[in-house]
């Protein structure tokens, strides 16, 4: 019988998932293989949050083989090495895999695809696996990608994007290749205690559950901080465990402003995606140099990250990060521009904090939008700054997501509770809160003028 490899990387399900499909199309039996790449780990991106996630997702796809008559084969190294031993063991002549951008993973792809050939191997790599859109499927005249997101859109929103495929009824797989033990969530020490459940049926749950219930309001409400009303389906997308084609065409069909500005959110990945594909420097280089001369202050850095700034907008923010391994986009940005432009601080620094626990924490998605915030990236107007008093005022109107993470403000009422500094001497001496580190006003004339020399 004739067998072939179907290797899961950020493509962790078994519904509308075309490397799984051609895997199985192509041969007999095939081989579910999914391999912890040692790379990832000896590269410090092998974060508790994500592993624990990662063992739930694994755990949920091989329960869903299982299902039908298959199995995942997982084993861990070197990823090229270990796809290449699995496929000698089970005769297979092609190894299919999804497409990524990050520097790294195409130079995984690259080495595989050597090694495989070496062999009389074929690896066939697949697009619109990750992304609804494949990288460099809409490109303007004389580049290789789109540099400002309103015209990428345009055209990315005018392609008809392929159907969506039907999980298998069955999967036959060869039994000589041997299997490694699964990860477990419990096994992994240093989770955020707030860390959602992983998993295809866990994603697609939560997307019925919203598309039903939040997805109509979600023009109005996504930047509501205290509401909580996004999709929350970052993590569900950065491992896979849902389909983006599949998430638009679901909310294409429902219709609406809400659908409509959740698929201009999905196209903003897209647009993070193929940028990161023709730029694979700009994950850790400026996209847009700017000449800054960034300000590393140790003691400042430590109270953005633990949530100790002063300013309980951005301290909510990075509490939620802490306990949940996920922050709300709109806090997201407010961070961000907080630590880039307020304190002046290489968005580097901001950006391997975020990867140290998010999740989500997506090289493409992560990076760019760091260098969006901090205006080394692909932000029209590079130097403005997020003001947390303006944001809070507009997105945390009664102080409801502030007291949710900063229980030593829980008993200050109403917008009070975003201006600690202002209540009488007697109520702020009982508050153990912390004074704000900088002016904003000091700090946003630092940057500009350090952006303006």
């Amino acid at each position: 019988m004739s067998a072939s490899v179907a290797l899961f990387t950020a493509d962790l399900r078994i519904h509308d998932n075309p490397v799984l499909r051609a895997a199985l199309d192509a041969a007999d039996e095939v081989v579910p293989l999914f391999v912890i790449d040692e790379g990832v780990r000896a590269a410090g991106f092998d974060a508790p949050n994500r592993r624990a996630f990662l063992a739930d997702c694994l755990a949920d796809l091989d329960a869903a083989l299982r299902e039908r008559g298959g199995r995942l084969v997982l084993r861990t190294g070197d990823v090229a090495e270990e796809t290449c031993a699995v496929a000698a063991e089970c005769g297979a002549r092609q190894v299919h895999v999804a497409g990524d951008v990050s520097g790294y993973a195409q130079r995984r792809e690259e080495r595989l695809q050597r090694l495989l050939a070496s062999g009389g191997r074929e690896l066939c790599v697949h697009d619109a696996v990750v992304t609804a859109l494949p990288p460099g499927e809409v490109t303007p005249q004389g580049r290789d990608h789109f540099a400002v997101f309103t015209p990428y859109f345009r055209r990315w929103a005018a392609k008809r994007l392929r159907p969506v495929l039907r999980a298998p009824r069955r999967v036959r797989v060869p039994e000589g290749p041997r299997s490694a033990a699964l990860p477990s969530r419990p096994d992994v020490t240093g989770v955020s205690p707030g860390l959602a459940a992983g998993g295809e049926k866990e994603g697609r749950a939560r997307f019925d559950a919203w598309r039903k219930s939040g997805m109509k309001a979600y023009a109005e409400n996504h930047d509501d901080l205290a509401g909580d009303a996004t999709s929350r389906l970052s993590p569900h997308l950065h491992f896979g465990t849902v389909s983006a084609v599949e998430l638009v065409h679901r909310a294409s069909e429902t219709g609406g402003e809400g659908p409509d500005a959740f698929v201009r959110q999905l196209a903003w990945r897209d647009f993070h995606h193929q940028v990161l594909a023709a730029r694979p420097r700009a994950s850790q280089e400026d996209y847009r140099p700017r000449g800054d001369r960034w300000r590393h202050d140790g003691e400042e850095i430590a109270a953005w990250r633990e949530g100790r700034t002063g300013y309980p907008l951005v301290d909510a923010a990075m509490r939620q990060l802490l306990h949940e391994g996920w922050m709300h986009n709109r806090a997201r940005l407010l961070a961000a521009s907080f630590l880039t432009k307020t304190l002046y601080t290489d968005w580097r620094v901001g950006a391997r904090h975020f990867l140290d626990l998010l999740v989500d924490g997506d090289v493409a998605n992560n990076q760019l939008n760091w260098q969006w915030v901090a205006g080394t990236g692909n932000d029209t107007r590079p130097n403005r700054v997020l003001n947390p008093l303006t944001q809070a005022k507009r997105f945390d109107p009664h102080g409801d997501y502030v007291r949710r993470w900063v229980p030593e403000l829980a008993g200050v009422e109403g917008s009070a509770v975003h201006r600690p500094w202002k209540l009488p001497a007697r109520e702020r001496a009982g508050l153990d809160y912390p004074e704000p580190l900088v002016d904003l006003s000091d700090g946003a004339e630092r940057f500009l003028r350090a952006r303006d020399r």
